[in-house]
């Protein structure tokens, strides 16, 4: 059977932004029979996200994922439906996903008033965080992207109570002025500077989530990256937690996790943004857009129906 698949064609380097060229698609063979246990998936979409950046390089930097191999397939999150099977505990026509992947370590606690702060918040995961934060007890929940139009969906549609444009005018006076009362949880998906910035107005032991560090996904650092001295006092002085949130540690709650957000959406309590690029042969074009921020909410390739 003749399939069609993407692979890593090169490697942007750790310090090189990542293009479309780095992905090629090929066609390959599949086996014409299953072997026990196994199942044929129709994909329907895909999933491109800010870590996939890691996989590039040779060496990811962290323990948990794999780098890809050029000229191999490049794997991810995806939805799909099963044609055939030989497996005991799936049939045709099941729907079926991969790497499933939020709430912990918000510390967030009911009747507190307290205000949280999303850097990406118009992306897959900073979008659900501030609603969540919300759903969680919250009393404030502030967002930070790079639009207007971000600005304008996270507040009139997800809930959020303000928005700040970080590519217009100050963000620690717009921080100052939107959180009064300082900030209490700080979701992290960029890192950098905007991170610096937030810190800087956290209250004394406020908590950080470090969900992602995108701004920093194409240099030759650590991760996490270390932080200015300057920043990294503040965290001392002000018994800070900056905890790093690994999905992968949480499987036992994937289930439970699920069901709940599903609950939510079903109560239209939690709404999902996505955009949606056609056609496989463009997965390099949407990773390309999502990790320059043309995405809101989840990136997803549509595949086939």
């Amino acid at each position: 059977m003749r399939v069609h698949r993407v692979v890593l064609n090169s490697r942007p380097g750790k310090n090189g932004n990542p293009v479309a060229e780095n992905f090629r698609m090929e066609e390959a063979n599949l086996p014409d029979e299953l072997n026990e246990g196994q199942v044929k998936v129709r994909t329907h979409f895909l999933s491109v996200d800010p870590y996939m950046r890691c996989r590039m390089n040779e060496d990811t930097g962290v323990h948990y994922i794999k780098p890809w191999q050029l000229s191999e397939v490049v794997d991810g999150g995806g939805v799909g439906v099963i044609e055939e099977s030989q497996h005991s505990n799936l049939a045709k026509g099941d729907f079926v996903t991969s790497l499933l992947g939020i709430k912990e370590k918000g510390h967030i606690t009911v009747g507190s008033s307290q205000t949280m702060v999303v850097s990406g918040a118009a992306g897959a995961c900073g979008s659900l965080a501030g609603q969540i934060g919300h759903l969680e007890g919250c009393s404030r929940v502030v967002g930070i992207c790079g639009t207007d139009e971000k600005c304008s969906i996270l507040v009139s549609e997800l809930g959020f109570d303000a928005a700040i444009n970080y590519k217009k005018g100050n963000v620690a006076e717009q921080l100052r002025e939107l959180c009064p009362s300082g900030v209490d949880v700080y979701f992290d998906n960029v890192g950098g500077d905007i991170s610096d910035t937030v810190i800087r107005q956290m209250n004394q032991n406020s908590h950080i989530v470090l969900c992602g560090q995108i701004s920093q996904y194409n240099k030759d650092v650590p991760y996490p990256p270390p932080l200015l001295p300057e920043v990294e006092s503040i965290l001392k002085t002000r018994n800070i937690t900056r905890e790093r949130f690994l999905v992968l540690d949480y499987k036992d709650k994937f289930d439970s996790g699920i069901v709940r957000l599903s609950q939510w959406l079903k109560e239209g309590k939690l709404k999902i943004r996505e955009t949606v690029i056609n056609g496989l042969e463009n997965m390099g074009v949407a990773f390309q857009s999502m990790m320059t921020g043309g995405n809101i909410g989840k990136q997803i390739i549509h595949v086939s129906e």
